[in-house]
């Protein structure tokens, strides 16, 4: 039997509902396609209300004793479960490919990173440190500790089907909270495949469950308005942020929100051309472009502009694109029918508004939702690309040769999660990334996500921060005590 017959017969399509994998209460399921090929890959049980309240109900019930273990033996199972992603990442990173369609690189990397995320917080879980002081005017005892926030509801992409999960998951049993995870309709199998190694690293039943739905609204809503969630996590677009965002405060929930980017990459002339190339590739193509994090809008300097876009065209037109499950393959397919028309509408209007085609442009005859890495020049202000997050392979060039200029059309958008800027002269650039108005600054790279680091954005791209030791905090509630002895 081959792997992807394994994994195809193998993988759970059930909800995972206090430590068993359970029909959906109204016997519901919807289907999962393979992006490459457009055939059914599986399908899945379409949690309901009564399965969320369930859900709530084994939560609440695990987080009472998770909550009352030492910070020590929360961390061992956190260890153990990064352990034991970390033994299995050619299985994840497989069906990873099958769901999403991306690329074998992409989805290696994708699942290391994923896993990365337990060991970190396995090393956190012990460093929610307090303070204790004296307080200078009434001689009181100031006691500062962090607490369990409650229950909390995790709302995940489809980019990133294992990252995503696992950078809300990780944290929130760091800090003691139960959860209860909705992932995306597109891709659900690798989340529930992840339960079973959990559960061998010690997590309780209960603590974490998963609930597939192709009615995530409904169902997110009805768990965002029982009075035990006391958080909610979400990934995803700024239009939906906003619904949850209201949502949230019928409640006072805290919202930690990743919302849309629509992220920058600087070149100035005195930038060290291959690390130039190297980092837009990187900040552009992780993951087929479809990433918050990818850089939308490229600003080239006037004097290395030509050299630039024939370079960057060159290194993209050699990158390989087909099924990803094809280890040789660089770039595989978009996710869906409609990301890819998007992405093609894209291109069509900044084409259509001047833009310059280099290379690709068109997307691919035959089966499988693939577009072709594209470089476009010439890309006009009033394009749609310049505005909107693109969400594919495609490099959308602007040229500038006013410093001032450039920061000014850099931080001219709603969106504020993370920028790119790339100069040989550290003084400029340091000046350059302190006027971002970005949450994360990516200065001569292409990457800044790290599971050591706090990710988040300013403006519509979200609230709060996840990774880093912020990242824990935002499932605690800091509680104050003032005491006399």
């Amino acid at each position: 039997m081959t792997l992807h017959d394994k994994l195809a017969s193998d993988v759970p399509t059930d909800l995972y509902i206090n430590g068993q994998f359970v029909s959906a209460s109204g016997g519901e399921r919807f289907d999962v396609f393979n992006p490459a090929t457009e055939e059914l890959l599986a399908t899945v049980a379409s949690a309901e209300i009564a399965d969320a309240d369930a859900a709530l109900d084994a939560a609440e019930k695990a987080m009472a004793l998770w909550a009352a273990k030492t910070p020590r033996e929360r961390s061992e199972v956190l260890r153990k479960a990064w352990e034991l992603i970390d033994s299995r990442l050619e299985e994840f990173a497989h069906l990873i490919t099958l769901e999403n369609g991306k690329g074998k690189t992409d989805a290696m990397g994708e699942i290391k990173y994923a896993a990365e995320f337990f060991r970190w917080f396995a090393e956190e879980a012990v460093r929610a440190d307090g303070l204790i002081t004296h307080a200078p005017a009434s001689g009181a005892r100031i006691i500062v500790q962090h607490k369990p926030a409650g229950l909390a509801v995790l709302v995940t992409p489809w980019n990133y089907p294992a990252a995503m999960g696992t950078r809300k998951i990780a944290p929130a049993l760091a800090a003691g909270c139960g959860v209860i995870i909705k992932p995306a309709a597109e891709t659900p199998l690798t989340m529930l495949a992840l339960m079973p190694l959990l559960e061998e690293a010690g997590v309780p039943p209960g603590l974490v469950n998963v609930l597939p739905t192709s009615k995530p609204g409904v169902v997110v809503d009805h768990m965002m308005h029982d009075p035990r969630v006391r958080v909610v996590s979400f990934t995803g677009s700024t239009a939906v942020g906003k619904k949850l965002l209201k949502s949230a405060a019928d409640q006072v929930l805290t919202p930690a929100m990743e919302l849309g980017g629509n992220a920058p990459a600087i070149v100035f002339e005195d930038a060290d051309m291959d690390t130039a190339i190297e980092g837009v590739m990187l900040a552009k193509m992780r993951n087929l472009g479809e990433a918050c994090t990818a850089a939308n809008r490229v600003y080239v300097h006037t004097d290395i502009a030509d050299e630039f876009t024939k370079r960057l065209t060159q290194t993209m037109s050699a990158l390989k694109i087909g099924n990803g499950t094809d280890p040789t393959v660089d770039v595989g397919a978009l996710v869906n029918l409609s990301t890819l028309e998007k992405v093609e509408g894209f291109v069509k209007d900044a084409v259509a508004k001047g833009a310059k085609i280099e290379c690709g442009g068109h997307r691919l005859d035959g089966k499988g939702y693939f577009f072709p890495p594209t470089v476009l020049s010439n890309v006009s202000q009033d394009a749609d690309c310049v505005h909107d997050e693109i969400f594919g392979p495609v490099v959308a060039i602007q040229t500038f040769d006013d410093q001032e200029d450039v920061i000014r059309r850099a931080n001219d958008t709603e969106y504020g999660l993370v920028a790119y800027v790339f100069s040989s002269d550290m003084k400029r650039a340091m000046h350059v990334c302190e006027r971002m108005d970005y949450g994360m600054v990516g200065l001569n790279r292409g990457l800044v996500s790290d599971p050591a680091a706090p990710f988040g954005g300013s403006k519509q791209s979200g609230l709060g921060r996840e990774g880093g030791h912020e990242g824990m905090l935002e499932f605690m509630e800091t509680q104050y005590i003032s005491a006399t002895w």
